[in-house]
């Protein structure tokens, strides 16, 4: 067999190889596509497109903050023509956030927090600009918006493109327009405070990410805001392999038939400041923003500067359905340099009565780390004292030393609480929507955090893991004295 005989029958292998590959996937988006049809239909929240949102190309000189609120006061008003009053006669019940007569609605709660909010004191000591979630809105910030008030520092929480409003609007921005928003923002903040007051950092789930992201970018640009420290709680820094298919969608959901299969879910919007539908293309775009994250982390890292990252002081759940813990570890905190980093990591439930029930999936995360020698950051894990009580201690590993200490906590877990989960980190116990606020609900309020559903299995549409999900850390007086200390 002469040698391009060969070549053209290797050709052949590779292209039929190819056209194989191609047929496999189209299939499976293709059952994928007929598998979405049975998905529950879409709403008015779902279908409308909302204008104008802030988008990244909207940063032309002269551009401000102020210009940024007014372009949040017209999509707001437009949210109340377009969807609140254009709801269907079906639609109008009192668990539908985007009916004005529900109890749901954000207008009626105490204060509209998907809107950007500040807290400024008389003098502040300096400034902290902190970044909600993905799919969430400003009202995850407002507890540690509150403790960094509390310390005399001003805090500005910012409402990202696509947040706040309606499902659908988080289809349209990239993770760009994010990172656009958090840096006039953040201009915003040293605005305030002046130009030499601290000015921090802070971010929870893909807000962290974007407060990582945008603190390793300023290591080498003048233009962008320095922070002098980050603050994170459950920091989207690894996230599922499988969100790198999270786009493949657009292969057939461009064809009305096929729209559901844009959709990761599609629920009831009965949480006034979260989303409970969600659209495949923004986990894409949080896949790409951590993408891009690494990237830049290890070339800082290649160049030797990543030493000139400001210190990390990071909260996490060592369990979380979200975002991956152990990624945490091995892609930011394992490359840093020392510089006062501090990784503080809240473990499951470990009575002893509970661990026949708990899968064991985190345990090969915390070996690893207690076997670590000598890390360049302090580490910190919120654990039962023993396995015959629910009180916890703080086992706090220094910097640069094997050596461990432990500090009993005046706290316990509470009873019927196995773990902490990715939503739960920023709210205190104390959060009127998602707390422990029985004296509420026994008024008569619509407290979600102790919404206990009972019935058969498979009648709800919203599935029960997510209303058993704890929607508030028991453990927030910790961090709240943490925080303050670091300040």
């Amino acid at each position: 067999m002469s040698v391009i005989t060969l070549g053209k029958r290797i050709f052949t292998w590779i292209i039929t190889l190819i056209g194989c590959l191609v047929a496999v996937i189209f299939t499976i988006i293709l059952v994928r596509g007929f598998d979405a049809r049975r998905m529950p239909d879409l709403k008015i929240w779902h279908t409308t497109r909302l204008t104008p949102e802030f988008k990244a190309s909207d940063m032309k000189p002269g551009f401000t903050f102020e210009d940024y609120l007014k372009l949040e006061d017209q999509l707001f008003e437009n949210v109340k023509v377009s969807v609140d009053q254009r709801i269907a006669k079906e639609d109008q019940h009192i668990l539908n956030r985007y009916f004005a007569g529900s109890i749901c609605h954000p207008d009626r709660q105490e204060k509209n927090w998907n809107r950007t909010f500040e807290l400024s004191p008389e003098h502040p000591k300096g400034g902290i600009l902190l970044l909600h979630g993905l799919s969430d809105g400003p009202y995850s910030m407002r507890a540690l918006a509150h403790i960094f008030y509390r310390q005399g520092y001003y805090a500005l929480v910012p409402r990202l493109p696509g947040h706040g409003t309606i499902p659908s609007s988080l289809k349209g921005p990239t993770w760009k327009d994010w990172v656009a928003a958090a840096d006039v923002a953040a201009h915003h903040v040293r605005a305030v405070i002046g130009p030499d007051a601290p000015l921090f950092l802070g971010g929870y789930s893909n807000g962290g990410l974007i407060a990582v992201y945008y603190a390793l970018n300023s290591v080498n640009d003048e233009s962008i805001i320095r922070p002098q420290k980050l603050f994170l709680f459950s920091p989207a820094i690894g996230i599922t392999r499988f969100a790198a298919f999270s786009g493949w969608h657009r292969a057939l959901s461009f064809i009305p038939y096929f729209q559901k299969i844009a959709w990761e879910s599609i629920m009831p919007e009965y949480d006034p400041f979260k989303y409970n539908s969600f659209p495949k293309i923004a986990g894409h775009q949080l896949f790409q923003l951590a993408r891009v994250t690494q990237k830049k982390i290890e070339q800082l890292k290649n160049d030797g500067k990543l030493e000139r990252l400001p210190p990390i002081q990071t909260f996490s759940s060592v369990v979380d359905s979200t975002v991956l813990a152990p990624s945490l570890v091995t892609h930011l905190y394992n490359q840093l340099k020392p510089n006062g980093h501090e990784l503080i990591l809240f473990d499951v439930n470990r009575f002893s009565a509970l661990e026949p029930f708990i899968k064991d999936r985190h345990e090969a995360f915390l070996n690893n780390l207690k076997g670590a020698s000598a890390l360049p950051y302090a580490w910190t894990l919120i654990t039962n004292q023993t396995p015959d009580t629910l009180r916890v201690v703080a086992e706090t590993h220094d910097a640069g030393s094997d050596a461990a200490t432990a500090e009993p906590l005046n706290i316990e877990w509470p009873k019927g609480i196995y773990s902490l989960s990715h939503v739960a980190v920023p709210f205190s116990p104390e959060d009127p929507l998602y707390g422990d606020r029985e004296d509420l609900k026994k008024k008569g309020y619509f407290v979600l955090g102790l919404v206990e559903p009972r019935g058969e299995k498979g009648v709800l549409q919203v599935p029960v893991d997510q209303l058993m999900r704890l929607r508030y850390n028991p453990f927030f007086s910790y961090m709240e004295r943490r925080i303050a200390e670091s300040l």
